[in-house]
């Protein structure tokens, strides 16, 4: 088989990109093809990440031991401190130093700045690896047939990832906190109503329509939704309700002490086909 590798004299420092080829291994028990599948949207089953509950079992075992949210998302930021040594920032070399302050909270902020920025594409391409869905979209809409639509999402990507170190291994953890609060939750059930406007509808792949006026779209491997209907139609003129299975919420604002996203009431929601109601204004 021979390799498609997109020519980039502008950035002579960079690898050639590699090809592009549907994304058939992740890393965690369920085939990237039931993961997003619209069966799997409607009867999710709870997904784990190969070993990372495992392998920091200190720190959910520590976490149990707490009653308040808020100091959970204190005790788990200060582990992701000393695990992946992001506070020792200034005792490193100008470079060194700069892939450790370049950590999870910096590229999480980046994203809410935009899903299209450096950040975004990094964290597309974590659930690319872990998952096994590919993104969708990233500036353009990807094709797979056409490897130049891939261009600019595998630049961004080799960009970001040149920035840190681990940020995979920090991605990993952040998930699964995130799975560990949301089983904490009173509200029961294992979904969660979500809201995501959007400007450019006819840009997604339309699956399926039923007589509820329901129509099955398939959706970026990380998107945004919001819990606020009202905020919604701040981000498109045509907004979609949908049943988000918790299992596939990456992030959500108010997981950390920190203000990531809280102004949206925003959710980081893993991809794939999913039933949505279209919303009148």
């Amino acid at each position: 088989m021979s390799l498609c590798i997109i020519p980039r004299p502008h950035l002579p420092d960079l690898l050639p990109l590699p090809p592009v080829m549907s994304s058939i291994l992740n890393f965690c028990q369920h085939s990237p093809w039931y993961l997003t599948s619209v069966d799997f949207s409607l009867n999710p089953e709870a997904i784990e990440l190969q070993g990372v509950r495992r392998e920091n079992r200190f720190l959910f075992d520590r976490l149990d031991e707490i009653p308040d949210a808020g100091r959970r998302g204190e005790v788990f930021n200060d582990y992701m401190s000393v695990k992946f040594h992001l506070h020792e920032w200034a005792a490193y070399p100008e470079k060194a130093g700069r892939s450790l302050r370049n950590n999870y909270l910096r590229f999480l902020r980046g994203w809410g700045i935009g899903s299209n920025s450096l950040s975004g594409a990094v964290l597309k391409r974590w659930v690319e690896s872990r998952f096994g869905i590919p993104p969708t979209f990233h500036c353009n809409k990807l094709d797979r047939n056409d490897p130049s639509t891939y261009e600019r999402y595998w630049i961004d990507h080799m960009k970001g990832s040149a920035m840190t170190s681990a940020l995979f291994s920090q991605f990993d953890l952040v998930y699964e906190y995130c799975q560990y609060e949301l089983c904490l939750r009173k509200d029961g059930g294992n979904k969660v109503v979500l809201y995501r406007g959007t400007h450019d509808p006819e840009e997604y792949t339309l699956l399926d329509r039923n007589p509820d006026r329901e129509i099955c779209v398939r959706l970026n491997n990380l998107s945004s939704f919001t819990s606020e209907k009202e905020r919604a139609w701040e981000f498109g003129s045509t907004v979609w309700k949908t049943q988000v299975p918790k299992c596939k919420i990456f992030f959500y604002s108010g997981l950390l002490p920190d203000s990531l996203l809280k102004g949206e009431d925003e959710y980081l929601v893993i991809g794939g086909d999913f039933w949505v109601t279209p919303l009148l204004y």
